[in-house]
C-alpha cells in the first residue's frame, strides 16, 4: 500500500512549472510540466498557429518535439513554422511525423525530449487503455494533444475521456485560446490572443 499524504507533505512539495510572463501567464498562470494538455477548437479557427505559438513558447523551458500526424512536414507546414518563427529556436523544436510505437522508442532514448505535442489525438489510435498506459509510462513529460472536432464535440469518446483528463484544457475559438480547466489565470475570461485580425473579425471588436 502507497504512503498517503499528510498535509505537511502535500502542502511541502514542490513543483516543476511553467514560469510564463505576460499574456501567456495572464491566462494561463504557472502550470506543471509535465502531465497532459488538451486543445480543442474547430477547423479555421486557428487552432494550428495557437500550436505553434505554444512550440516556441515552450521551447523556453525544454527541447520540443512537434509530432505531426496529420501534415508531417507539408509545405503548408513549412509555410507555418515560417510564419510564426520557430526556425529561429534551432533544434530546441524538432518536426517528426512518427505513429505511437515509433515516437515511444523515440522517447525511451536518454535526453529525449520533455514537451511533446501530438497533432491531433484522432491520428494515435489510441483507445483509453492503451493511452493510459502510455501516460503512465512517460508520466514525467508533458504531451500536449490536438483534438479534432466534429462540430461542436471532440470527434471520439477516447479524445473525450483525455480531454476530462487533461490537467489544462484550452478551447480554440476566433482566434483566442481559453483556458477551460484547472489552470486559469487572472485574465482567463479575455482569451490569449492569436491573431488580432481574425479575432477582431470574429468577435467584433
Amino acid at each position: 500500500m502507497k504512503k498517503a499524504w499528510s498535509s505537511t507533505d502535500l502542502l511541502a512539495t514542490k513543483y516543476d512549472e511553467i514560469n510564463w510572463e505576460g499574456e501567456w501567464y495572464d491566462n494561463f498562470a504557472n502550470p506543471e510540466a509535465r502531465g497532459i494538455w488538451s486543445v480543442k477548437g474547430q477547423s479555421g479557427n486557428g487552432k494550428t498557429s495557437f500550436l505553434l505559438q505554444l512550440a516556441k513558447e515552450l521551447s523556453k523551458k525544454g527541447r520540443v518535439l512537434y509530432n505531426s500526424l496529420e501534415e508531417g512536414n507539408s509545405k503548408t507546414m513549412r509555410e507555418a513554422w515560417k510564419k510564426h518563427g520557430l526556425a529561429d529556436c534551432g533544434r530546441k523544436i524538432q518536426l517528426i511525423k512518427e505513429d505511437i510505437s515509433e515516437l515511444t522508442v523515440r522517447l525511451e532514448k536518454r535526453q529525449s525530449p520533455n514537451i511533446i505535442i501530438i497533432d491531433s489525438f484522432q491520428y494515435t489510435d489510441f483507445n483509453w487503455k492503451s493511452f493510459l498506459k502510455f501516460k503512465n509510462k512517460f508520466h514525467h513529460k508533458l504531451f500536449i494533444f490536438n483534438q479534432q472536432m466534429d462540430g461542436n464535440k471532440i470527434m471520439d469518446k477516447t479524445g473525450i475521456r483525455v480531454n476530462f483528463d487533461a490537467d489544462l484544457k484550452i478551447e480554440v475559438v476566433g482566434f483566442k485560446a481559453f483556458s477551460k480547466g484547472r489552470s486559469f489565470g487572472k485574465f482567463f475570461k479575455e482569451g490569449f490572443l492569436i491573431w488580432d485580425e481574425g479575432a477582431q473579425n470574429y468577435w467584433g471588436k
